[in-house]
């Protein structure tokens, strides 16, 4: 038997101060065999339901049995039970203040009922208001209560040399206290990817194991976020699977994570079925934070790492099947967005240019996500003709519709822009009803849309049905493009050339460090499919080469540094002009950039003057000074326009043509 966790009860408890005009009279029994019966400075301080607080000059054992009698009025109980905890008083040291615990038998419900009773009215008012302000350890004695609490759980943690003796006498304990049914401690099996039983009282522990993504238990392990229900009232999150499985009725279950010290999940603490109750009390809420902390601290050194692992924090980036590269604040921010939607089920906007990895995004926000086992499907309003990409979205006689052949999966939907405005209203209609016309079944899809367009823009503009993109946008994530993560290029290419080499069954390879400038002073029109596929060239060309010095001209299609240079050149003839100064170029120069990094976002030029780190005004001004060179050479202003070509692939900067 754990003392700790009968401490905690007994602190946690309502404990009501005893005052000397109560008339209430204590006898305390010294262990049997001793020559005074009685102890006769023993004296009563607080009383609850479960026990009585007592202090004495004598010394008494912790865990010694005695029987005590508190007379008052017409009552006289004598009630047995044993010492559970004592320290120092702190106003004498001489005296000892004693926690006395009364057996589960014992009930004196009736006596303290009719002891607050004769309360007069100040007192009882008083008592309301202790209760109800008390702050944590808000006096001196209650500090020390707390310390010596604090010593007594880590004397039960150290005093078991073997951990399952440790474990099973803890859940043991958990069950009496919490006056529940079952316990079972759950660790993460990265090699499975499932929750497994570590020790579990009630059931068989080799039946215990389950996707981490399902249940109470996996909904806890996935979100770190404690979990008190009751089947009835929450029936939508419980999984009767398990009791299928077992046998055993479930009625209420309180669930609370394990870390370790990295402070990763690795586990969680299930208790199940509060006997009497339909549900867990808010005590037994700040045991099971206890508990917590004690199987926190019994596992600390646990960091299972595995390259199977599908969960992100136990698997290295190599390791994962879809996998996010990276240490700029960008990817950082990714990261961030990934933990916060993954388990979540609005619809998801996922906005970059072509290629910067955003149906990677989509499927990590799924496998990864509560959705992770269902159904996962892609339509590409861009790739198809009218007719089949309408028999995908709404199905007709012979065909469902992906959105009810992803039931309680994900659908992503790529360049939605392509759309046409009948449909995007259409589609609107049906997500935001979550019913297709003439279907009895209720949609239970979660959307995500990854498009490269300026979506924002074309509403404004009226090409984009407004009520479709604001269900859409519930949440928006946006991915820089990867010359604007040039410090991830390092980690990017070691990943990208370990998962080629093992692709065409070749010894790692390593690019020198000359191609790696290169390839870094790259402007990467195609973002990552770009890289890409210029490293997957760069292996299969040299399959015998250890370190690939150079890029040869079959891979130059792909990655040709040369070609970086054009879209300036293209677009700012005058910068060859030898009429014009230096700082005249600098100025046409600068005002292609501007132009550039406006277009990057979609015309908020505050934006693009804080990506650039330059001000509002600068900008302004920079334009106003490049417009001046121009008027010098006989133009007329330059105007660009955003021109997408019909398949959506590239994107380019061009001039209004005017008439003569």
């Amino acid at each position: 038997m754990l003392d700790s966790l009968a401490e905690f009860k007994f602190v946690q408890s309502f404990r009501i101060p005893i005052e000397n005009v109560d008339d209430l009279r204590f006898l305390l029994e010294r262990p049997n065999g001793s020559a005074d019966k009685y102890i006769d400075d023993a004296k009563l301080i607080d009383i609850s339901k479960t026990g009585v607080g007592f202090s004495s000059f004598e010394r008494l054992s912790v865990g010694s049995a005695h029987n005590i009698s508190i007379q008052y009025k017409r009552f006289h109980l004598d009630i047995h039970g044993k010492i559970i905890r004592a320290f120092s008083d702190p106003e004498n040291n001489e005296k000892i203040i004693y926690g006395f615990q009364f057996d589960q038998d014992e009930d004196i419900s009736t006596f303290l009922e009719t002891y607050i009773n004769n309360f007069n009215q100040d007192r009882l008012k008083s008592c309301i208001v202790n209760l109800a302000l008390k702050g944590p350890n808000s006096t001196t004695m209650e500090g020390f209560e707390m310390f010596s609490l604090i010593l007594s759980l880590f004397k039960d943690i150290t005093k078991y040399g073997n951990r399952q003796e440790f474990l099973e006498n803890m859940l043991s304990e958990v069950t009496r206290l919490m006056n529940a049914q079952r316990a079972s401690i759950f660790l993460i099996n990265t090699e499975t990817s499932e929750l497994e039983a570590v020790c579990a009282l009630g059931a068989d522990k080799k039946l215990l194991k389950f996707d981490y993504r399902l249940g109470i238990a996996g909904s806890v392990f996935t979100t770190g976020v404690a979990l008190n229900i009751d089947v009835v009232n929450d029936h939508t999150r419980f999984t009767d699977s398990f009791d299928q499985k077992t046998g055993f009725q479930t009625k209420s279950i309180i669930c609370n994570p394990i870390s370790n010290r990295e402070d990763k999940i690795i586990g969680v603490i299930e208790v199940l079925n509060k006997r009497d109750e339909d549900r867990f009390t808010v005590d037994d809420e700040k045991i099971m934070k206890v508990l917590s902390l004690i199987f926190s601290s019994v596992y600390h050194s646990y960091n299972p790492i595995s390259e199977t692992s599908q969960i992100r924090r136990f698997s290295g980036p190599f390791d994962r099947e879809y996998a996010l590269v990276g240490t700029s604040k960008y990817v950082d921010e990714i990261r961030s967005s990934i933990i916060k939607l993954k388990d979540i089920d609005s619809p998801v906007l996922i906005q970059g240019e072509m290629g910067v990895g955003k149906s990677l995004l989509s499927k990590i926000l799924h496998f990864e996500g509560a959705r992770g086992l269902q159904c996962y499907e892609v339509i590409n309003c861009g790739g198809k003709d009218l007719t089949s990409l309408r028999i995908e979205i709404f199905g007709d006689e012979k065909n469902i519709s992906k959105l009810e052949k992803c039931k309680g999966g994900t659908l992503l939907l790529k360049n939605i822009q392509f759309l046409p405005l009948n449909d995007q209203e259409k589609l609107f209609n049906i997500l935001h009803e979550r019913r297709i016309p003439g279907s009895k079944i209720s949609l239970d899809v979660r959307t995500i849309v990854a498009t490269h367009a300026p979506i924002e823009k074309l509403v404004d503009e009226g090409k984009f049905h407004r009520g479709l993109f604001d269900y859409i946008s519930t949440a928006n994530v946006k991915i820089a493009p990867l010359r604007r993560r040039i410090e991830d290029m390092d980690e990017l290419i070691s990943f990208m050339l370990k998962v080629e080499c093992k692709k065409q069954g070749l010894l790692l390879k390593s690019f020198s460090a000359s191609v790696v400038k290169s390839m870094k002073d790259y402007h990467w029109p195609g973002n990552i499919e770009e890289l890409r596929k210029c490293i997957e060239r760069a292996v299969l060309y040299n399959p015998k080469t250890h370190i690939i010095t150079s890029i040869n001209s079959l891979t130059l299609p792909v990655f040709d540094v040369s070609k970086s240079e054009l879209p300036l050149a293209q677009e700012v003839p005058q910068l060859h002009d030898p009429r014009l100064k230096l700082k005249d170029r600098v100025l046409l120069l600068e005002r292609q950039l501007i132009l550039t990094e406006v277009k990057r976002n979609f015309g908020n030029k505050s934006h693009a003057a804080k990506n650039m780190g330059i001000s509002r005004e600068a900008l302004r001004k920079k334009m106003l000074q490049s417009q001046e060179v121009l008027d010098r050479l006989g133009e007329k202003e330059r105007k660009y326009h955003l021109e997408i070509d019909s398949n959506g692939a590239n994107e380019n900067i061009v001039p209004i043509k005017r008439a003569a």
